[in-house]
């Protein structure tokens, strides 16, 4: 029965993971791709009863595919949703990358459980040079069995819109470059290094004296925590000046600083290189927010020394929040029959997928909390109750971390960003 156990929680890890034989087949970049970007602006609505999403632009980004081109299916697959990008002549995946969106948490809303709404997505795309097929796809929850009584559950990708696209029939939208940009580090090819935009909000001009200030202040906050400093050559860094409509009180949160306004953001960046962006907000009023894959955003707050990591912790490495608060409308976001996506938190449903292997001999399951760390240091690796906002049921692996309370990233969240770095540099 044991054995039987393993082998279905060895097969939830490779489908959570996405990591089937055929889609772990090594992809040739130049025979699928130009070389350049396909830019898909979606739009999803809907509520907690379901939702629907469709292509609303096609645009050609007039820029060189700035992402990598050897590691082309993603071996994460972290996000709520996933782009998968098939050769409509043999059906095999030559492109994937998942992502999550603001829906996620409008559905655990009081207002999300029966009022539609419409969210905006922003998909880069390498450029085929034959017709594809598109597929927009979302979790799914299964459940299995096996023998001796054996069950479990799972959360797989199914697809909930399929498009085919073909370059030589299709005509794309053009996008230039709209917003100021200013280069601030540069390290290398950006099909070889992690490009970060760093969008700032709120200033007169890309020559205003305090922009360059606070364009280096947000810089060298990012590189100023492990594991980022140890791989700052691995990055690029862009400035872009351009008003994005980011604005406190999403979903009735004072402190939650987020954008609606995907399409404009991407506008604004136009053909600069962004694996990832971050919104720079010209506020002294504490706040932030990240959506993993898609952007992170912090104010100017004295605090941003630590929101900014934090935040780009969620979106960068797919990282749940580890503090609790019951107030939020989606507290309960992990209290679920399957293991939370996140790589950091537990309800211990399938315990064995996350840090299990890493515990020392001997660490009890739950562990008991150890009031006596103090806030600047992890401390011992366990299973410690409250996470992901909840107080009970969710667990976390140290007493305290960037991802709860602003220490230093825990072996376990260290352990998926070195993974991240990776996906870009190879």
């Amino acid at each position: 029965m044991k054995t039987t156990a393993i082998k279905i929680l060895a097969l939830l890890a490779l489908i959570v993971m996405g990591l089937t034989e055929a889609e772990a087949q090594h992809v040739k970049f130049k025979k699928y791709f130009t070389g350049g970007t396909l830019r898909l602006d979606c739009s999803r609505e809907g509520d907690a009863r379901g939702d629907t999403v469709w292509v609303s632009r096609w645009l050609d980004r007039s820029a060189d595919w700035h992402g990598s081109r050897t590691q082309l299916i993603d071996p994460i697959e972290n996000g709520d949703y996933r782009v998968a990008m098939y050769d409509a002549k043999s059906d095999k995946l030559i492109y994937s990358r998942s992502y999550s969106n603001l829906f996620r948490e409008y559905k655990g809303t009081v207002k999300g459980k029966d009022h539609k709404a419409r969210f905006e997505e922003t998909l880069l795309l390498p450029m085929p040079k034959r017709k594809v097929k598109i597929a927009l796809q979302r979790r799914k929850v299964e459940h299995i069995s096996g023998s001796h009584g054996v069950t479990g559950t799972m959360v797989v990708f199914e697809n909930q819109t399929v498009v085919e696209f073909d370059p030589d029939e299709r005509e794309l939208d053009f996008n230039y470059h709209i917003g100021e940009r200013t280069d601030l580090e540069i390290h290398g090819d950006p099909s070889k290094k992690i490009d970060v935009a760093i969008v700032a909000q709120g200033y007169s001009s890309a020559s205003d004296p305090q922009l360059r200030v606070d364009y280096y202040r947000m810089k060298e906050i990012l590189f100023n925590h492990e594991p980022f400093a140890s791989h700052r050559e691995d990055f690029n860094i862009y400035g872009v000046r351009a008003d994005v409509d980011a604005e406190y009180g999403t979903f009735g949160i004072d402190r939650y600083l987020m954008t609606f306004s995907l399409w404009r953001l991407h506008d604004m960046l136009g053909t600069t290189p962004c694996d990832y962006i971050i919104v720079m907000v010209n506020s002294e009023k504490y706040g932030g927010g990240a959506i993993y894959n898609f952007y992170a955003v912090t104010s100017m707050h004295r605090l941003a020394e630590y929101v900014l990591p934090h935040e780009f912790g969620h979106a960068f490495g797919g990282l749940a929040d580890e503090y609790v608060d019951e107030s939020l409308a989606y507290g309960d976001l992990h209290i679920n029959d399957y293991e939370p996506l996140e790589p950091n938190i537990t309800n211990l449903k399938a315990f064995d997928l996350k840090w299990k292997s890493m515990l020392p001999k001997g660490t009890p399951v739950p562990t008991p909390e150890n009031n006596d760390v103090p806030k600047a240091e992890c401390g011992p690796l366990g299973v410690y109750e409250g996470a992901g906002y909840a107080a009970k049921g969710v667990y976390r692996p140290t007493m305290h971390c960037m991802m709860r309370d602003y220490a230093p990233f825990c072996p376990v969240c260290t352990k998926r960003l070195e993974e991240i770095f990776g996906l870009y540099t190879k």
